[in-house]
């Protein structure tokens, strides 16, 4: 038994860097295009983005797109004025107010069925108010749209990290694309269990859009994003996850209060809310990335290889998409923070309470429940 513990200890390890590098090496990525936009519309949903809303939607103006179309859901803060002055300085730039919340609607998908309706274009860009586009983001969003023959196609944006709990945290995006499944999968299977996706920039083609429901479709979803693309690929449509470093760039929380609540209300719905789901991805994260450090204290075989292999994956993603240093010399206590926050996800959505912006949410039967 002492003999298979160096590779016990490293096989987790492993496999995640192998994966890693081979999905690092196949990752769809957008090249620089000049191509036509004329046809995209820019559909932003928007709550109380006072200090986003701004820089997001000049960036989108920024490019030659058709239009951009912010629906304001109820903004109890400056978002209202700021849309106003904006509008004022560019007829591409529409502003539709925010109605009441029906029976039944999770508040975004129900912000982006109502941009999607007012659209004219034949590409939707959807964008969360925290991205900023680059000038030739929807072209090169368009142009692998169409070099991959797709519907539907989601991306990362670079993520941008100040705070030092984001700088420990949101790293382990990356790393958790990466690191479990071949993520050529999403657009090369039909099979809807292989699929990666981010609401923060998706692009659909409208035809398509409508021939799977759009977001009316998938009104009770927390984790939106996902449950389209499922059903579009459930449809038989191409469905395309991409790496949006020179897409766009986002700064999704601004500390640890945020990121603590924004993620814990997606993690555990995000995994389709199966108490089973939880307790495997925990187990696959402590033993692939917290294990080798304690086995190294230990002195255990292997672990030193393991610990290794941790932490080329974490240097390589570092490198590649501008990551903080902090993150990868302290990855076990981000991971472990990852896991606390993973189970308070699964805490909230036992209680039913989910909540963002002032809302609180039931998931959707697909999305959490049992025991």
């Amino acid at each position: 038994m002492s003999a298979l513990i160096p590779w016990l200890v490293f096989a987790l390890p492993a496999l995640t860097l192998g994966l890693g590098l081979v999905n690092l090496f196949t990752w769809p990525r957008p090249r620089r295009s000049e191509a036509s936009v004329a046809g995209v519309s820019v559909l932003i949903p928007a709550r109380d983005e006072a200090a986003n809303i701004e820089a997001c939607v000049r960036a989108a103006l920024a490019a030659p797109v058709r239009e951009v179309l912010v629906y304001d859901d109820h903004s109890t803060d400056d978002t209202p004025a700021i849309l106003a002055r904006l509008a004022a300085e560019d007829p591409r730039l529409h502003v539709l107010a925010g109605g009441p919340l029906p029976p039944g609607w999770v508040g975004k998908p129900h912000a982006c069925h109502r941009l999607a309706e007012a659209a004219q274009g034949d590409l939707l860009l959807f964008v969360d108010a925290d991205v900023r586009l680059a000038p030739d983001g929807p072209a090169r969003l368009a142009t692998l749209l169409d070099a991959e023959r797709a519907q539907l196609l989601t991306a990362v944006p670079r993520q941008r990290m100040e705070s030092f709990a984001e700088r420990l945290v949101l790293p382990l995006l990356h790393l958790t694309y990466v690191s479990w499944f071949p993520l050529a999968l999403t657009h090369k299977s039909r099979d809807v269990r292989f699929l990666a996706a981010n609401g923060q920039l998706l692009m659909a083609r409208r035809e398509a859009y409508r021939a799977v429901g759009g977001f009316s479709a998938v009104r009770d979803a927390v984790v939106d994003d996902m449950a389209l693309c499922r059903r579009a690929k459930g449809e038989g449509l191409r469905v395309v996850f991409a790496d949006g470093h020179h897409v766009a760039a986002c700064r999704m929380y601004s500390g640890w209060p945020e990121i603590w609540s924004g993620f814990a209300k997606n993690l555990y719905p995000g995994l389709g809310g199966r108490p089973c789901a939880l307790a495997v991805a925990v187990a696959l994260y402590l033993a692939a990335f917290v294990l080798p450090y304690g086995a190294l204290v230990a002195g255990l075989p292997g672990a030193g290889w393991a610990v290794a292999a941790n932490l080329v994956l974490r240097t390589i993603l570092a490198l590649r998409h501008r990551q903080p240093p902090e993150g990868v010399l302290l990855h076990p206590l981000g991971v472990l923070a990852l896991v606390a926050i993973a189970v308070e996800s699964w805490r909230r959505t036992r209680q039913g309470r989910l909540t963002w912006r002032g809302r609180v949410y039931r998931p959707a039967p697909s999305e959490g429940g049992g025991a």
